[in-house]
């Protein structure tokens, strides 16, 4: 069994982080056997030399490898792709092809990026790695493939098996052994190695002198996430590289190559949470104004009375208090959103029409309007604040008054139901 430093000459794998090392001794312990591995880790870790390891190491070494990236295959002909098909069995299929899994036979098969496989093709992988049977695109004859497969993916297989988009059946088969590499800032130790090792390289390519950093800029080096890990930072070595004309870098002239450095700050994520905020608080506001388009016959019926009084004077005068009430400023400060309220309303008041024969036919024409419209708006307001009420008031009975799981149901701050409970006295 080779040595963990050995493989990693082999292979020009660079570090010394423990979580790596243990990955690569994970590797060289499955090799001989024939399980179904796979590999986990951020796109850009590398993941694409833990296959190459094991199938170098294990009794296929001398069969084929074959490594295919399942999101680059279209959903139509990834079947034909890993299976074959036979002539005829789809538009464009002139003759008959052998997929990777007949080519492969005695060898190895690498499936990267595993978790974008659509549903039908996982079913069919699924009888591969439980008896090695497939059948081809077309075709009703069973074959046989002694194919060893390892799987890879950036993804969280757990939550993509939550929202049914990968089976739970054949993420088992696929993960018997699981092998896990560490993101590029979990390795803090390990990033100027790989600088220096880019470095180095690009200086041969490009036949110029070698890229150093000043202890400063390492320090800015080591600090940064590395959103795209190994893959960014080899793409910066080269940059750097090629552009700098000086050849010591300190960490002003790095910064210019690192993308939204500093973008973590503490002011943009309190940005986000306020518009988050704002965005639940408009949300609860939809909800109650669409259920009220099932009160419109009511309203209608509301409106005709408020003619018929005849005490128009007192209409607009309670319309005007309340109209001030809802658009002007609450106790905290906070605007309420008129514009949105007022359209949502429209589109109330343009089902409403007022009657020809209307015993308010004495009144001036516009002056109707005016009132008509003025009316309907008090009647909704009003309706608008019961409903609210009623459904903050169910909120807290069904959770035993807990504020936070209420507000949580409502779709609002916690600071905001607050503040209705004290503007409701509840």
């Amino acid at each position: 069994m080779e040595s963990i430093q050995a493989v990693k000459q082999r292979f020009g794998i660079i570090g010394d982080d423990q979580r790596l090392n243990r990955a690569i001794e994970k590797a060289i312990q499955v090799a001989p056997t024939d399980i179904s591995v796979l590999v986990t880790g951020e796109s850009g870790v590398g993941k694409e030399s833990i296959p190459k390891i094991i199938h170098s190491l294990s009794h296929r070494k001398h069969g084929k490898y074959i490594a295919v990236n399942c999101g680059a295959i279209p959903e139509g002909t990834i079947d034909s792709e890993l299976f074959g098909h036979e002539k005829g069995a789809f538009t464009g299929a002139t003759q008959t092809r052998s997929g990777y899994f007949e080519v492969a036979d005695g060898g190895t098969i690498f499936l990267d990026e595993v978790g974008e496989l659509p549903l039908p093709t996982q079913v069919r992988l699924l009888r591969v790695l439980e008896n090695g049977e497939f059948i081809k695109v077309g075709s009703s004859k069973v074959q046989k493939s002694d194919v060893r497969i390892i799987a890879a993916t950036n993804i969280n297989m757990q939550e993509s098996i939550k929202k049914e988009r990968f089976r739970e059946d054949l993420y088992y088969r696929l993960s018997t052994v699981e092998i896990n590499l560490p993101p590029l800032r979990d390795r803090k130790d390990d990033i100027h190695l790989l600088f220096r090792k880019f470095a180095s390289d690009f200086a041969l390519k490009y036949k110029m002198p070698t890229i150093k950093l000043q202890d400063d800029a390492v320090s800015l080096l080591q600090k940064y996430r590395w959103g795209g890990n190994i893959r960014q930072l080899r793409n910066i070595a080269e940059q750097i590289s090629v552009l700098e004309q000086e050849r010591i870098i300190g960490p002003e002239r790095l910064k210019e190559y690192l993308p939204d450095i500093g973008s973590n700050l503490p002011a943009v994520i309190a940005d986000k949470k306020k518009e988050s905020d704002f965005s639940n608080e408009r949300e609860i506001l939809y909800k109650v104004l669409f259920d009220m388009k099932s009160d419109l016959t009511d309203l209608k019926k509301l409106t005709l009375k408020l003619m018929e009084s005849g005490n128009t004077q007192k209409v607009q005068d309670e319309n005007e208090s309340l109209i001030q009430k809802i658009y002007g400023d609450n106790e905290d400060g906070e605007d309420v959103d008129a514009e949105e309220l007022d359209a949502l309303s429209n589109e109330n008041l343009e089902v409403l029409q007022i009657p020809q024969n209307s015993p308010k036919s004495e009144l001036n024409r516009e002056k109707d309007k005016y009132y008509f419209a003025e009316e309907i708006e008090e009647e909704e307001t009003l309706s608008l604040q019961d409903k609210e009420l009623e459904l903050i008031k169910k909120s807290l009975e069904r959770h035993s008054g807990k504020r936070k799981a209420a507000a949580e149901e409502l779709g609002i701050s916690e600071r905001t139901l607050y503040r209705k409970i004290k503007q409701y006295n509840l």
